[in-house]
Parts: C-alpha cells; structure tokens; sequence
C-alpha cells in the first residue's frame, strides 16, 4: 500500500519503518509513462520505492510556467501506487521552504553556464538545491533520474559526488512516442500542428547519429544535425544544438559522445538528447 505523506515529520517516520535499499525518484508530477519506467527502473533495484512529488518555484525563471505547470496528483498517486510505491512526498511550498526562498543555494559552477544554464539563468541553482533538500530528507540509497533531461542528470552526479552525498545516481534511457518524440510533462500544451512540428528535435538527433554511425566527425555529425533540423522545422525557432562529451565537456573529438537540442514550439520549450560514438581521426 502506498502511504501519501506531506510534512516532513511524516516523511521522516514513513522512512524510518523502510529497511533495505530504498531507491527516490523525484518528480514534479504530472506522471507519464517516462516517470514511470522510472518507477519500475527504481523497483527492480530498490527493496523501496519513495518518489517525491514537488512543483518546484525555484526552477521556474519569472516568464515561464510555474502556474500553468499541471498538477494531477490523484492521477499522480495511482501511477505510483501501480508501480508498488512504499511512500509518497507530497509536501507544499511552505513546508520545503518554511522560511521562504532559500538563502543560500547551491550552484552548478561552470557547468551549469551553457545550454540550459545559458538559456534559463538561475535553473539549475533551483533543481540542485531542492534535490540536495530532497537527499537529506529522503535518504536514498539509490536515485534515478531521466536521461531526456541530461545535463540535469550530469550536474546532480556531481553534487553528489562533490558533496559526498551517500547515494548512487542513476540514469534512465529517455521514453519516446513511437514517431520518436520524448516524452515530456510538456507535450500537453502542444497543439497538433505543433506536435508534429516538434519532431524536428529528435529528426535531428538521428540524423546526428546516423552520420557518426557512418564514420563522419564531429563537425560533420552537428552539420548534418543542423540541415535536418531546418528541412524539418516549421514554426520551431532553435534554442541550441550542441555536440559534447559524455561529461557535457565541449568538442569532443573521437569516442563516446552526446547530442543535445532544445527549441521553441510555439510556446513550449522542448529538449532531448541522445548517445553518439564518434569515429577516431584517422
């Protein structure tokens, strides 16, 4: 039975009563079959699951969607009760942030600069300092985090390992629709035209991969991302398209690789990313 709690007191009394190897999946709500391979990706490894459920005010830059993010929790609970869920953290505003926005925050340093720093200033000060709120509360032995947003996987494994935080992070493949399309909380405000609009970002991703899967290089493999993104975009204005090292270390030059796009739909901004191999130099 899933037990639905919103305190911290409560939290930390349905914790207690956890032995064994507890895994946290931390969510934002608005559950979809992505947070849900999650879940069974965190069962299969846990003895306990604990997924958090928290709207968080300090990722959101003051023109994005904070108010209009959806918020399904009865929806929420029944996904998490079908995927065997020990505990449930719901809490509010006031109770993750009882003396209001935290003074102190942690920062992603250089990291954090490009990509989705560059494009949302402050982001990833917000995701690192709640989840490093949610690791002392939680105390997870294990935590999974979605590899669709990837430089948000990368940043919290270095936190974790910069703040000697016990616990494993791990990441899960990104869930697609079957045209291709990651699945995202935000899909739902795309009209139709626009759904389709937005596979431009994985049309790309392919494209990039398929040319390091012929051998081409780095150069090439973003050239080629590019000129398919453009034929296939009709009203999606591109944020970045940037080919790093596994790490997000810029220019990789030969092995292990990853692609990440972001763009405008319409109003909705979208990621996604993949794993590339580029070839040696010869």
């Amino acid at each position: 039975m899933t037990a639905l709690v919103r305190t911290r007191e409560e939290l930390g009394k349905a914790r207690a009563a956890l032995t064994g190897t507890v895994g946290v999946v931390m969510t934002m709500g608005a559950l979809h079959a992505g947070h849900e391979t999650l879940l069974r990706a965190a069962r299969e490894r846990s003895e306990h699951l604990l997924v958090t459920i928290f709207v968080n005010p300090l990722q959101f830059g003051p023109n994005e969607d904070f108010d209009r993010y959806p918020r399904t929790l009865e929806a929420d609970l029944e996904i998490c009760r079908r995927a065997g869920a020990d505990v449930v953290f719901a809490p509010d505003r006031a109770e993750m942030y009882p003396d209001g926005e935290p003074r102190v925050r942690v920062s992603p340093g250089q990291g954090g600069e490009d990509l989705e720093g560059l494009s949302r200033p402050g982001f990833f000060d917000g995701v690192l300092t709640v989840v490093l709120k949610l690791f002392q509360l939680t105390r997870p032995d294990l935590a999974f985090f979605g590899e669709k947003d990837y430089q948000q996987l990368t940043l919290v494994r270095r936190m974790a390992r910069d703040f000697d935080v016990p616990v494993e992070v791990v990441g899960v493949p990104t869930v697609r629709e079957p045209d291709g399309l990651a699945l995202s909380s935000r899909n739902r405000y795309l009209s139709a035209e626009e759904r389709v609009a937005a596979l431009s970002l994985s049309a790309a991703l392919r494209a990039g991969a398929e040319a390091a899967d012929g051998g081409l290089d780095a150069g090439a493999v973003l050239a080629q991302a590019h000129r398919v993104f453009g034929a296939a975009a009709s009203g999606v204005r591109l944020d970045y398209l940037a080919l790093t090292d596994p790490d997000l270390e810029p220019g990789p030059v030969a092995g292990p690789a990853r692609l990440l796009v972001a763009a405008w739909v319409g109003g909705t901004r979208l990621i996604d990313n993949t794993a590339i191999r580029l070839a040696p130099r010869s």
